[in-house]
């Protein structure tokens, strides 16, 4: 009897044994098959096609990754010493410009200037760095690196992510200075900017000079009206009777913005404007002021435009 207990002892341990080492067998199959999905999974991702975009730049197109692209355009629009939440914010923005443009036309030749958005090479970089190109260099290519393939979205498209250089305090609704009504693109609070002054300045014109460019051909200024909107841009000006939008205005004049005063003083004319750049969309400076305060780059972001979504390319 005691040996058959011993005999079915040894038997029973034999099985658990081989029970242990089936469970194990098995468990170590699940960690490789998962250690392989997640490195096919990975190679999948290694091996997607990078986005090419197709800038026109001194004359010439050039075919550049989207990411290479989007740190020239960042060097070019932002300045180098600005914080690196809005440096990131800037260059999710300028991402998001180059998709929005490509969504309606695969074939699109970005401009490498204001028309679409500055770009900068490397060389143009080091000769305008000069002793600061690394650091610049590397502060930047981390803002972009750290956003990789991150746009804005509204109803699962890019936006149209405009954006300026410095308000008078208020962004403006999109329909007021482009025609058309986008929802992402409302006037919204930008307070940041009244710690940079606004970047003031003067323009000085003959009044002929004055006339010529609005194509008048009087010999001289009989009255000017200005009618603003609320946030003190112009939205309307006439002069000698001759009406023009603000937008219009700005353009024939060559004025940073659409925040103006006119003063007609001993033949002269000044025209003293306020703020640089259209006013629609993400406040360059203004991103700079948030950041300062903490903000993160989403954060920023989701301040300027209107119900929008950062989502992954």
């Amino acid at each position: 009897m005691k040996r058959k207990f011993i005999v079915f002892f040894i038997l029973f341990i034999i099985m658990l044994c081989s029970y242990n080492k089936n469970a194990l067998d098995d468990d170590i199959n699940k960690v490789l098959t998962s250690e392989n999905i997640k490195e096919e999974n990975k190679t999948i991702e290694e091996e997607k096609e990078p986005i090419m975009v197709a800038v026109n730049y001194q004359n010439d197109t050039k075919k550049l990754d989207l990411e290479e692209y989007v740190f020239g355009v960042v060097s070019c629009e932002m300045p180098a010493s600005f914080e690196m939440e809005a440096l990131k914010a800037m260059a999710v923005v300028s991402r998001t410009f180059a998709l929005y443009k490509l969504q309606s036309n695969e074939n699109y030749v970005l401009s490498s200037t204001t028309s679409d958005q500055c770009y900068s090479s490397i060389d143009k970089l080091k000769s305008r760095w000069k002793d600061k190109y690394d650091t610049n260099y590397e502060k930047i290519k981390k803002a972009v690196a750290e956003t990789k393939g991150k746009y804005i979205s509204y109803n699962d498209k890019a936006i149209y992510a405009a954006y300026f250089s410095i308000s008078n305090g208020y962004t403006e609704n999109s329909e007021d200075v482009f025609v058309k009504k986008l929802p992402y693109l409302k006037s919204v609070n930008s307070s940041w900017d009244k710690n940079y002054s606004y970047k003031e300045s003067d323009k000085e014109y003959t009044v002929s000079e004055f006339l010529n460019r609005l194509g008048i051909n009087d010999d001289k200024i009989e009255n000017i009206k200005i009618e603003k909107c609320s946030h003190g841009r112009v939205d309307t000006i006439y002069v000698n009777n001759h009406k023009y939008k603000g937008t219009k205005f700005r353009t024939l004049l060559s004025l940073k913005s659409t925040d103006f005063e006119i003063k007609n003083i001993n033949g002269k004319v000044i025209i003293h404007t306020k703020g640089y750049g259209h006013g629609v969309g993400m406040s360059q400076y203004g991103a700079n002021g948030m950041a300062l305060e903490g903000y993160k780059y989403n954060e920023i972001i989701n301040h300027y435009y209107t119900d929008v979504k950062i989502m992954n390319k």
